[in-house]
């Protein structure tokens, strides 16, 4: 197998959320715009505090801003949420996830089952390849740089990710499980086949797990299907840059 990227370590830049910052997230989830004279009677703090998470939450992209001009006086603005500070301000999704992952897996139909984690796996993995997509090219360069991207969209996710060499081709290192508790609740490895098809997916190339975390390697190896047929593993295996090269995501 293909030696683990060094020091995979967390590299996300998915800032924090303050509480502070999500009273004024909550006071948006109306849908409607409202000002900072507005949000400053909801929240009962100053207007300067008000700005000061406004301009915290516009450079997360949670919020947007609205001009807005009225006669012949400055003006003034207005903010909404935008679809990921709607996302942020509402509950947390992590029950319904599970309660469907567990649906999933007690579907008696194996062969219904394995279709509909091969959908998901797809779209997800459609969601990941919109990110990822910049051009046509489908040589090996254009294959590096898709991995390498795809570990950093992982790290700022919160998923410990690198990547490392088998030859001439990039494997995906992945030093934990995206979605643990899933992960546990399954005895027939299913997230693991789910992963392997969102993977393939977002790279447009099949991959393989050709190492993972429950057989007690150091990481799982996500390759191209190439690699694994020329078998993946040996002296050959060698570091690349990944995504964020000092210890760093998880």
């Amino acid at each position: 197998m293909a030696i683990c990227t060094p020091s995979l370590a967390e590299r996300s830049s998915v800032a924090e959320l303050r509480p502070v910052d999500r009273d004024l997230l909550l006071a948006l989830r109306g849908g409607e715009a409202l000002g900072v004279g507005a949000l400053t009677d909801r929240l009962g703090v100053t207007a300067t505090a008000i700005r000061q998470r406004v301009e915290r939450l516009l450079s997360m992209g949670l919020i947007e801003r609205e001009k807005v001009v009225a006669g012949r006086g400055r003006p003034t603005f207005l903010y909404r949420l935008t679809v990921a500070g709607h996302r942020r301000s509402g509950a947390d999704p992590a029950e319904l996830a599970d309660a469907m992952w567990e649906a999933i897996l007690a579907m008696p139909d194996s062969a219904e089952r394995e279709r509909l984690l091969s959908a998901v796996g797809e779209r997800l993995g459609r969601q990941y390849a919109d990110l990822l997509s910049r051009g046509d090219s489908e040589g090996a360069e254009h294959l590096a740089e898709r991995f390498e991207r795809l570990s950093e969209l992982l790290s700022q996710r919160q998923v410990e990710s690198g990547v490392s060499r088998w030859g001439d081709l990039p494997v995906l290192d992945v030093g934990s499980c995206p979605y643990p508790s899933m992960t546990e609740a399954s005895g027939d490895r299913a997230m693991c086949k789910l992963e392997e098809k969102m993977f393939s997916e977002a790279l447009g190339q099949p991959v393989h797990l050709s190492s993972c975390r429950l057989d007690g390697d150091a990481c799982c190896q996500f390759a191209p299907v190439a690699a694994v047929d020329r078998g993946l593993g040996g002296d050959e295996a060698v570091e690349v840059k990944g995504s964020g090269g000092d210890p760093g995501p998880g």
